[in-house]
């Protein structure tokens, strides 16, 4: 209990919200100061996830890397891997062949639509509708299933390579990727069915979590989060790589920068990034799907699996790393929850001297006590689930 006044005495309640609550999304812990159900203040409190990745990229090859990207947000893997393979292929000043470009393209557009996909289901349901959780799984195990004929796995992908992908693509990709395409935009019509202009949904989001134009600029927010409020910034457009600049789509903004806003831009995103996929299957060109430079990118699977020299040549570069120049360089990307930015610092050994990431959801969690301040407690769980954070990329 504390007195806050001369004249009047309030007793606030100071509870802990997490890091067992299912509506916090992962292991975040809030600490909350209510005076009834009002919040008067609210302390996010981090790092019960550390895995220490930023240290542990030190003691790997610049290949051995990839796979801990995975783990960050891990219902995005593919836009990490791409992150990060982007920033040590400016560090090495080498250039993509197209197809491999456009591949990235595709994977990465399906993997948006997929981390909203999760994040539309556990919306959803964290505000009491639980059919469009079952809607947007049915989708989700769709593009699961196009993953693994890519790469074997459904989750951890570890697709990218330093100077393109893995392998090409599989039989039966196109045809697959295409079908679920064409299904998709009367998928996002259902969901938007049940929620869109539900009146129940309504009251729960709109007016809720209002961050202006202005604060989330001055918070440094990203993504939909950002776009949400009005700002039209996408690093797709702003400042393109892998091609993006050679594709039609528009960015989805808001008015009043509130949960209702965040929610409507996230589904006119995937909207957009289907749209995305059709242009890029339509325009896949043939080529090599990896740089072909010895020194530097490992060697296609298929020449691993027949020449014995490709097979030393790819467990020396695995093993022995490449030799970038040094130097410091910084590249990000538009990942599903907003700019994902790795800066490297090289002393010219096979290992980076130092890795930091700059990861979208440690930087938008910031602006979550602005949110939810003055609100009313069951506006926190619309407000964080608005935000779309996911604590393997904060905590690191």
């Amino acid at each position: 209990m504390t007195a806050i006044s001369n004249t009047t005495t309030t007793h606030l309640m100071t509870i802990n919200m997490g890091p067992q609550h299912p509506s916090t999304h992962g292991v975040l812990r809030l600490l909350l100061e209510l005076d009834g159900e009002m919040i008067v203040k609210a302390e996010p409190h981090i790092g019960f996830l550390h895995r220490g990745v930023e240290k542990l990229a030190e003691y790997k090859t610049y290949h051995q890397c990839i796979p801990l990207t995975d783990r960050l947000d891990y219902v995005a893997p593919f836009s990490n891997n791409l992150a990060y393979a982007l920033t040590v292929e400016k560090l090495l000043g080498i250039e993509i062949p197209e197809r491999a470009q456009h591949i990235r393209v595709i994977l990465c557009e399906l993997t948006r639509i997929s981390s909203h996909l999760l994040w539309l289901a556990t919306h959803a349901l964290d505000l009491g509708a639980m059919t469009v959780f079952f809607y947007c799984f049915r989708e989700r195990e769709t593009i699961y299933d196009i993953f693994e004929m890519v790469s074997g796995a459904r989750m951890n992908l570890s697709y990218i390579r330093v100077g393109g992908v893995s392998r090409d693509l599989p039989g039966g990709f196109l045809e697959k990727t295409r079908k679920f395409v064409a299904e998709f935009p009367s998928r996002l019509n259902e969901y938007e069915t049940l929620l869109t202009n539900n009146i129940i949904w309504k009251k729960r989001t709109v007016g809720v979590g209002v961050i202006s134009a202005e604060d989330a600029i001055d918070y440094g927010l990203s993504g939909p989060s950002l776009r949400g409020s009005g700002v039209n910034w996408d690093i797709r457009k702003a400042e393109p790589y892998s091609s993006y600049d050679k594709y039609h789509f528009a960015v989805p903004l808001g008015k009043n920068g509130d949960v209702y806003d965040r929610y409507y831009v996230r589904i006119e995103e995937m909207r957009q990034s289907n749209s995305i996929v059709h242009q890029a299957l339509n325009v896949l060109p043939k080529g090599d799907f990896i740089a072909r430079i010895p020194n530097i990118t490992l060697p296609p699977k298929e020449d691993v699996e027949t020449k014995m020299e490709s097979l030393i040549h790819h467990f020396k570069l695995i093993t022995d790393g490449i030799q970038p120049p040094k130097g410091e360089v910084y590249s990000s990307i538009e990942a599903p929850k907003g700019e994902l930015g790795f800066y490297i610092v090289s002393d010219g050994s096979s290992h980076p001297y130092r890795l930091k990431i700059r990861p979208p959801s440690f930087v938008n969690l910031e602006a979550l006590p602005k949110m939810v301040e003055g609100r009313l407690l069951p506006d926190v769980v619309a407000v964080i689930g608005s935000l779309d954070i996911v604590l393997g990329e904060i905590d690191r």
